[in-house]
């Protein structure tokens, strides 16, 4: 049995590039400091505004992040992943230490928009990057490795943050500027640096010929890739109250104390860590993508109705809600990735990554600010409800564009 699992764990890490494992270690070193976005809303309460004011302050960095993937993906297409990566981190490092200094609320508005601005234009040329180090026969596995670095970050990052919250909320700004610092530092140290001319000519390389033909000559007209887009902004406004709407409700709702609430919100990546690979091992090529999505989206409608459950202990409430939204994450998401990768090629794979960069940003506009009018204005329960049924109309969504392919 021990042995069986090794095997399945062994297979499941095989055939992955090294550059792909260097960027992974990059990625982690950049996400263990990853702690403001999560407990923005919490420090903004602290330092003495409303939940409204700090679901705007949340909305803020989505509308920057809107604009800074369209621009990530327009850098990475005309100069290349590698030193959009590079100066999107070592600009971000410096930003956080700077968001950390302001306290008027027009200051934090400001800085909070321009740090989203730079820091989410590292989401394309990242996803650019994997594409380019894998091939599409790991591409699926490539994609998780990274997702693993990120969301083994996060769950130090999350229960970090949760204990320095409870100490000081300054000192949150500090670890997530040094660590974006690191991690540049580290990219230039660790991966052989790539010109936009490689980028371009590797794209004839035999090694390289498993590459799918493009759908379509532009991201913008690829008519089956937009509705999907449409799709996605419901997931990410569902996903998107983990970051905003959730803390708050463990909090308030639930009455636990920060320290509580990062060892939780801890167990998303913690999970994402241990199994996320594996599982995407077992079901790479079983089922058509978009029915894997159809799966996610349901078990995270699950997760939000069962946030009202009346029968269990706050902390049960949160650790079982977790877990599933979780499972529903890792059925869903790194699949998303490799389906809409397989649509472009090495000349508009930074538009295609910036149009899915950009409805994650507009979901946390949506999400961020939408969530915390609805929980301000009807509750937390009747916030709950209304996710959830999104989650399960994107369910539907998912599964309209599946019969639509078949």
């Amino acid at each position: 049995m021990i042995g069986t699992t090794i095997t399945l764990y062994k297979n499941a890490y095989n055939g992955l590039t090294r550059r792909i494992w260097l960027l992974s270690v990059v990625m982690l070193i950049n996400r263990a400091g990853t702690m403001v976005l999560p407990f923005m809303t919490l420090y903004c309460k602290k330092i003495g505004y409303s939940t409204q004011e700090a679901g705007w302050v949340v909305a803020i960095y989505g509308l920057g992040a809107i604009l800074g993937a369209f621009l990530g993906g327009k850098i990475s297409d005309r100069l290349g992943f590698y030193y959009t990566q590079f100066t999107s981190l070592l600009l971000s490092g410096f930003l956080f230490l700077l968001l950390g200094q302001m306290q008027t609320y027009a200051s934090i508005c400001v800085c909070t928009f321009l740090l989203s601005l730079v820091n989410e234009s590292f989401r394309p040329a990242n996803a650019t990057a994997i594409a380019y180090y894998s091939s599409s026969a790991n591409r699926t596995q490539s994609f998780s490795l990274v997702r693993l670095a990120i969301n083994l970050g996060w769950g130090v990052g999350a229960a970090l943050g949760g204990f320095l919250a409870s100490v000081n909320y300054h000192l949150l700004f500090w670890v997530d500027g040094l660590t974006n610092l690191a991690a540049a530092f580290f990219l230039l140290q660790l991966l052989p640096k790539v010109s936009l001319l490689q980028q371009k000519t590797d794209r004839m390389n035999p090694k390289k010929t498993d590459e799918k033909i493009s759908l379509s000559s532009s991201a913008y007209k690829d008519k089956t890739f937009l509705i999907f887009i449409g799709f996605k902004i419901l997931f990410a406004f569902c996903f998107f109250q983990l970051f905003t709407t959730v803390p708050l409700f463990f909090k308030e709702g639930l009455n636990l104390n920060e320290f509580n609430i990062g060892i939780i919100m801890s167990l998303n990546g913690i999970l994402i860590a241990l199994f996320e690979m594996v599982l995407v091992f077992k079901l790479e090529g079983k089922y058509p993508y978009l029915k894997l999505m159809v799966y996610g989206s349901v078990l995270m409608a699950l997760s939000f109705y069962m946030l009202n459950l009346p029968m269990l202990s706050g902390a049960w409430v949160a650790t079982l809600s977790t877990i599933m939204v979780t499972i529903a994450e890792m059925i869903a998401m790194p699949f998303m990735n490799t389906w809409y990768i397989s649509r472009s090629n090495e000349t508009n794979r930074g538009q295609y990554a910036a149009l899915y960069t950009m409805a994650w940003s507009t979901a946390q506009v949506f999400g961020s600010s939408v969530g915390t009018l609805i929980a301000f204005a009807l509750g937390f329960s009747t916030l709950w409800w209304i996710v959830g049924t999104i989650c399960l109309v994107t369910a539907v969504g998912y599964f309209s564009l599946l019969k639509m392919k078949e």
